[in-house]
């Protein structure tokens, strides 16, 4: 018998973070191998002369990656 213990995540919904590449907002997250992951929504810059292919705005980072 093998107990499993859930750690609560460090983040949640709505709160500012900061990582390597910048900043964002969590947007969402959920418990994935054994480690937290955060679903990261940067703030858009200005539209490029090519328009944007799908959510180049939004990275799924690890918890150990985020400040």
């Amino acid at each position: 018998m093998s107990l499993s213990v859930l750690v609560e995540p460090k983040f949640s919904n709505g709160n500012l973070v900061s990582f390597m590449g910048g900043e964002g907002i969590i947007n969402n997250y959920r418990f994935e191998s054994g480690t937290w992951k955060y679903l990261v929504k940067m703030p858009m810059e200005p539209e490029p002369e090519i328009s944007r292919v799908g959510y180049e705005t939004m990275i799924w980072l690890s918890e150990v990656d985020i400040c």
